[in-house]
């Protein structure tokens, strides 16, 4: 019983640690651009759909955007390169987010990725209303 209690003392730590650990961070797939839009349309699209969000554009080339998001003592960054086949998301960097990296990858908060799944929601949506709207 007393070596029983031992091990799980010694073990609590271990379990804290790997709890401490968020979710692996996984970029999300890249984003389909219909067909027939033009790189000026994906921007466009970007941007909107970043901006609803609250996420602020802080860097542009052609092709490339970054993105900030602040958010309380929370800060991420993502860079998004287009064109005209499709919209890729990277993390770049953050500030209060847990991110590390260990022997399986890096890892973030939860809410990043959340955060990062509703900016592909919202940039497919107005893709798609770009889309609607662009003469055929």
């Amino acid at each position: 019983m007393r070596s029983r209690k031992f091990r799980a003392l010694l073990l609590a730590p271990l379990v804290v640690l790997l709890m401490a650990a968020g979710p692996l961070l996984v970029n999300p797939d890249p984003i389909p651009v219909p067909a027939g839009l033009s790189e000026m349309a994906v921007n466009q699209a970007v941007r909107v759909g970043v901006a609803k969000r609250g996420w602020i554009v802080t860097a542009q080339d052609p092709g490339y955007l970054e993105a900030t998001l602040h958010l309380r003592s929370h800060v991420a960054k993502i860079g998004i390169t287009y064109d005209t086949q499709s919209v890729r998301i990277k993390y770049l960097e953050s500030t209060n987010l847990d991110y590390v990296v260990k022997k399986d990858g890096a890892h973030i908060h939860g809410n990043y990725l959340k955060w990062i799944e509703n900016v592909v929601r919202d940039i497919s949506v107005e893709l798609n209303l770009a889309e609607a709207k662009s003469p055929e």
